[in-house]
Formats: C-alpha cells, sequence, structure tokens
C-alpha cells in the first residue's frame, strides 16, 4: 500500500490548480489548502506502511485497484468541505449541494476520475458550485483518462521496477503497445500526445471566441470563455463529458460542436498510432486493422442515424436538437452523438432522451461497442469485438472442415489462443454484471415519486460499467442520477471502478486464490 500513498502524495499537485483558481474567483479557497495538506498527510502515511515493496503480477493488481479506489475517495473531500466547511475553521460555500451527502461526493469522484461523467450534482451552475469546484471535476478526469498510474510511472521513478506489470494491470483495452525500450518513456510519451492534443484543442476552442472579433469576423464561439475552453478540453481527450454547462455542448454554437467532434474520435483511437503518425509514419494509421474497424463503425452508425433523424424516425421535441429536414443538423448531431457514445465521451448536442424509440435504442447498442484498445474510450472496445467476430467464423468454418487448423488473425499477426479465451471470459463477465445489475437497479427503484422504467435501468447499468456517463429517461444527457437510492448509487460506484480497470484487475482481488497463493 505504500505505492498507493505515493500517488496519493502526488495527487496534492494537481489539487493546487483548483486552489489558483479558488484564489482568483475568491471562492473555496480553504476548501482546497484543507484538501492539499489532508491529501499530502494521508500519502505520506500510507508510504511509510512498506518502504521497499516488491511489485509482481499479483502485487500488480493490488496497487492499481486500491489506487483507484483511493483516489477516488481523496477525490470526493473537496465537494463534502465545500457542502460541509470545518467547524470553528471555514462555513460551507455551497451548503445546498447535493454532494454533501458522503454517497453523491463518492458517486461524483468516481465518475470523475473513471471519466463516466454519470452526475448527481443536480443543480450544474456557478450559483450554487464555486469555479473551483467545478474545474476539480473536469480535472479528476483528465487525471483518469490517460491512467492515474501511467502517469505516475512517467514521474516517479520509484514505480519503474515493476512498471510493466502496473500498466498491463490499468492499461484501457487489451494493452498498451510498449513504444519504447523503456516503460516509463512509453508512459511519457503517451502523456506528451494527450497533453499536446488537450491544449490542441483549447486553443482552438478559445481561438474561436476571440479571433473573429479581433478581424471583425462573427463571433463563432460567443460563450466559450477560457474557463470553459479549458473546462471541455480537460473533458473531451479522457471521453469524461463533465461539462460546467448544464446543458452540455448543446450550450454552445454548431461550430463549437464540429469542433468538438475530431478531437472525440481522436480521444478513441489507440494512442501508440498518433506516436506512429509523429514518428515519420502516417500510413501506419490505416494500415491498422481495428482503426479501420472503428472508422467504419461511426461512419455506418452516422449514416443510420442521420437518416433517422433526416426522415424523422428518431423524432425529437423541439429542444434545441435535431429539426427534422434539415441536412446539417441531422447529420452534426448524428456524428456527435454516435461518437459520444462509441468512445463513451458522453456529451450532448440535444436531449437524446426526448427522441423517439429507434433513435434511443441505436444510442444503446452503441454504448457497447467503445474506443479502442489503447484509448481512453470505456466499453467492451473494437478490438474485442474482433477478435469474437473472427473466433466466431473460425468456428463456423472448423465446424464443415474439423481438420483445419486456422489461427485467428489481426493485423497480420496471429492472436494468441490465450489471448482469445480472456477476450471470451472478459465479455461474458462484461455482460454478466450488466445484466445482473440491470435487475438489481430496476428492483431497487427510485426514490420518492420517481418511477424507473427497465429502460432507465438499462441505461444506467450501461452506462455506469461501460464509462459512458447518460443514460436515457431522467437520465438522459440533461438529467441526473441523484434520485437512485443509496444502494443503487453504492452499485454504480462499483461498476464503475471495475468497468474503468476492464474487470479482471478488480474481481481476481475477491477470489480466494489471489490470497492463497
Amino acid at each position: 500500500m505504500s505505492l498507493v500513498g505515493t500517488v496519493l502524495k502526488f495527487l496534492a499537485v494537481p489539487l493546487l490548480v483548483p486552489l489558483a483558481v479558488a484564489v482568483y474567483y475568491g471562492a473555496d479557497v480553504p476548501t482546497f489548502v484543507v484538501s492539499v495538506v489532508l491529501t499530502f498527510g494521508v500519502g505520506v502515511a500510507m508510504e511509510r506502511l512498506d518502504p521497499d515493496p516488491d511489485i509482481g503480477a499479483r502485487e500488480g493488481f493490488l496497487m492499481v485497484a486500491a489506487t483507484w479506489l483511493f483516489v477516488s475517495f481523496m477525490g470526493a473531500v473537496p465537494y463534502l468541505l465545500a457542502a460541509h466547511g470545518v467547524p470553528m475553521v471555514f462555513e460551507a460555500t455551497s451548503p445546498t449541494s447535493t454532494l454533501g451527502d458522503p454517497v453523491n461526493a463518492l458517486f461524483e469522484s468516481m465518475s470523475g476520475v473513471t471519466t463516466t461523467g454519470a452526475t448527481v450534482m443536480g443543480d450544474i451552475s456557478f450559483d450554487t458550485h464555486s469555479h473551483a469546484i467545478l474545474l476539480w471535476r473536469q480535472l479528476s478526469q483528465w487525471l483518469g483518462g490517460m491512467g492515474i498510474v501511467v502517469l505516475a510511472l512517467a514521474i516517479l521513478p520509484e514505480l519503474s521496477v515493476g512498471g510493466a506489470q502496473l500498466m498491463e494491470a490499468e492499461a484501457p483495452g487489451v494493452g498498451i503497445e510498449k513504444l519504447t525500450p523503456r516503460i516509463a518513456e512509453t508512459a511519457r510519451v503517451l502523456w506528451l500526445i494527450y497533453f499536446g492534443l488537450t491544449l490542441l484543442e483549447i486553443g482552438i476552442l478559445y481561438g474561436m471566441h476571440v479571433a473573429g472579433p479581433l478581424v471583425g469576423w462573427p463571433d463563432l464561439a460567443p460563450n466559450m470563455t477560457l474557463y470553459n475552453a479549458v473546462a471541455h478540453g480537460l473533458t473531451t481527450m479522457p471521453t469524461g463529458g463533465f461539462s460546467p454547462e448544464a446543458e452540455s455542448i448543446a450550450a454552445f454554437s454548431g461550430a463549437v460542436q464540429w469542433v468538438v467532434i475530431p478531437f472525440m474520435f481522436a480521444a478513441g483511437t489507440n494512442f501508440a498510432l498518433f506516436w506512429r503518425v509523429f514518428s515519420g509514419k502516417p500510413r501506419r494509421l490505416f494500415e491498422d486493422a481495428e482503426f479501420r474497424a472503428y472508422f467504419g463503425i461511426v461512419g455506418i452508425f452516422t449514416a443510420v442515424l442521420a437518416g433517422m433523424l433526416f426522415t424523422g424516425m428518431a423524432p425529437v421535441l423541439d429542444l434545441g436538437g435535431v429539426t427534422q429536414g434539415n441536412f446539417e443538423n441531422s447529420l452534426r448531431q448524428s456524428v456527435f452523438q454516435v461518437l459520444a457514445m462509441v468512445t463513451t465521451t458522453g456529451y450532448a448536442t440535444s436531449d437524446f432522451a426526448q427522441w423517439g424509440t429507434a433513435g434511443k435504442y441505436f444510442l444503446l447498442f452503441a454504448m457497447f461497442v467503445g474506443g479502442s484498445g489503447g484509448s481512453t474510450g470505456g466499453g467492451l472496445k473494437i478490438i474485442r469485438w474482433m477478435v469474437i467476430l473472427k473466433s466466431a467464423r473460425r468456428e463456423l468454418f472448423t465446424t464443415v472442415h474439423p481438420e483445419a487448423v486456422r489461427p485467428i488473425r489481426l493485423g497480420g499477426h496471429v492472436i494468441d489462443e490465450s489471448a482469445v479465451r480472456g477476450i471470451y471470459a472478459f465479455t461474458l463477465i462484461y455482460f454478466l454484471l450488466f445484466g445482473v445489475s440491470t435487475v438489481f437497479i430496476v428492483v431497487a427503484g427510485g426514490t420518492g415519486d420517481e418511477t424507473l422504467t427497465v429502460l432507465e435501468g438499462m441505461s444506467a447499468a450501461a452506462s455506469t460499467i461501460g464509462n459512458v456517463g447518460p443514460g436515457f429517461g431522467d437520465l438522459g444527457p440533461f438529467g441526473s442520477y441523484l434520485w437512485f437510492p443509496d444502494v443503487s448509487k453504492l452499485l454504480m460506484v462499483f461498476l464503475m471502478w471495475v468497468g474503468r480497470l476492464e474487470i479482471i484487475p478488480v474481481l481476481v482481488l475477491l477470489t480466494g486464490g489471489y490470497w492463497r497463493s
């Protein structure tokens, strides 16, 4: 647990960013001062538990799972302090915040760190929450996007000895390709690409707001302030979706929505491919079988949904969303929402909870696709679907030709049979957890006068285990998970945790064999 303490100790550094914002706006300064001190203190205390730990495969699973859990617990501290204050030290700055409830605070923190984007905040506005608190939501997503442990590997030399095991345990997807001879250098490369794309998006979004008026052109992004540009840059690349605007990206112009689209696509792409492109091998991008599948899936899904919206098969209410017969609007809404669901970003350009049944079930299906392996997207991942389909095709072939030996190939490489079995096991557990959780959530129901439909229960389970965020009905992109009972929220906290870590590193800790061996 000492390495978990090391990570927590350095978590105090990013907490300085919302502290600086708190100082600038003059709100929640004590909240983040106490959070920084407390996080650093807990980290130092845990660091002294075992000064010289050995990191093998088993220890890697425990360290990664525990790190994400403890980071989520400490990430909830600013929410609780802002809602309650510290007696005889400072008063609460957001006494009406729903995050004053510990379960709600943990839910919001876990949703942020795992880049899920589901919220129990209720009223998302600067009237209820300070700029610093809202920025912490976005920053927590950015930290979790490429991986907290991967970041630690990039900056902490003490983790380099067991770096391969740690990255394997945390890697989003089937695995992260080793790009350089040293695993710490690979971690730095991935984070450098991630950081660069984030800065590029922030620059473009804010530039749209300031450049036009400077040269006498119209303002293409009227309310894209520097704060909003930073907030959305921090939540697009990790495929998080926490926006400081209650209406998400629908609060901005169509031009802003078109700018966000390619960055969502990039976030769902294997980041190792960007390294190949930047290394002078741009052909590797379209030579990659998974990238071609990803591109094709997004294109086909977009065309189908755009046809539904344009022809009125998925009618919507007049909420600033799709207008039947408007080609540009239908195309923009469809490509945006397909990418938001496939990559699990969770942004929205209209309240798709108001769409017709065909449109809603289509987006529910898109939740299970996922981004590419090695991307920041959640879900099952495209590479797994490719292996499953190739395996099924092989099974049909060998049924007719029982003597044939036909290995599964992907991009010219033979996939090891143990990896194929692992993908099948993961997919089975994924859908088993989804099914059991759906039943539990539906049976538990809502609180007060709220009723829960089966579709809402399915979308809640799919959104949390797939780290998607919004669901349907009252869980829509402009809705909230606030009205669920605490027992359902705690289940969803668990689903977000295991979903982000690809299930196996967490569930293996619950087996007797792990602790006996």
